[in-house]
């Protein structure tokens, strides 16, 4: 399957938090996907194809997973210590995903990426990746990854064995959801083929960085 590109839609989520003062220029490559549909292999690729860009590391309170690196696959906070950033405006947006699991994005670390003169990237929730999409307009890339279809995407979290079936159940009903705002992006790249799909973000990636 090819490419699938949208206007972004009129439909806008709140943003929670306001940008400090003006940052120095530059582009966010914002990667959004149900869970399991392999947005994070893809960016681990891109950037590991393409110098220029560097990732965003957002925080979390979910426990941190087998081989996750504390402050490169994300900040682990307890719900208080996120709560805590909330109220002091440290967030340029954040989302309870699931009950009780907060993922956000510093300023922090926006600030930090693009006073190194690089372009963020972010692998971010569905509601998360379309605030950062409302706020920056044309700075921003923002792509959707989709299965080639739910049943597909049930076999692929099964397949990592780190769901209950509850959880399992939740991912799927929040999935076919989500399918719902991908029109709302600027591009969906279907994840029928591994190797294909990280050609096609590639693509993608490359020719907005070389845009005006």
């Amino acid at each position: 399957m090819g490419l699938v590109y949208h206007k972004p839609g009129n439909d806008t989520f709140q943003l929670k938090e306001l940008l400090p003062g003006k940052l120095k220029e530059g582009k966010l490559i914002i990667f959004s996907a149900p869970s399991g549909a392999g947005k994070t292999t893809i960016v681990k690729y891109l950037l590991s194809v393409i110098p220029e860009i560097s990732f965003s590391v957002s925080c979390t309170t979910r426990p941190k997973r087998e081989n996750e690196i504390e402050g490169k696959d994300y900040y682990f906070l307890t719900e208080e210590e996120f709560k805590t950033k909330i109220k002091n405006r440290e967030f340029i947006e954040y989302e309870e995903v699931y009950e009780g699991r907060f993922y956000g994005t510093l300023h922090s670390e926006i600030e930090r990426l693009w006073s190194q003169g690089r372009h963020v990237v972010f692998d971010i929730d569905v509601k998360g990746g379309l605030n950062l999409k409302n706020q920056f307009r044309d700075r921003a890339l923002a792509v959707f990854i989709a299965p080639p279809s739910l049943k597909d995407l049930e076999e692929r979290l099964k397949n990592r064995n780190t769901e209950s079936e509850e959880t399992l159940k939740i991912r799927i009903q929040k999935a076919d959801k989500e399918f719902s705002y991908a029109k709302d992006f600027d591009a969906v790249v279907i994840n029928d083929n591994l190797e294909k799909a990280k050609t096609r973000a590639e693509n993608l990636v490359r020719s907005f960085l070389r845009s005006e």
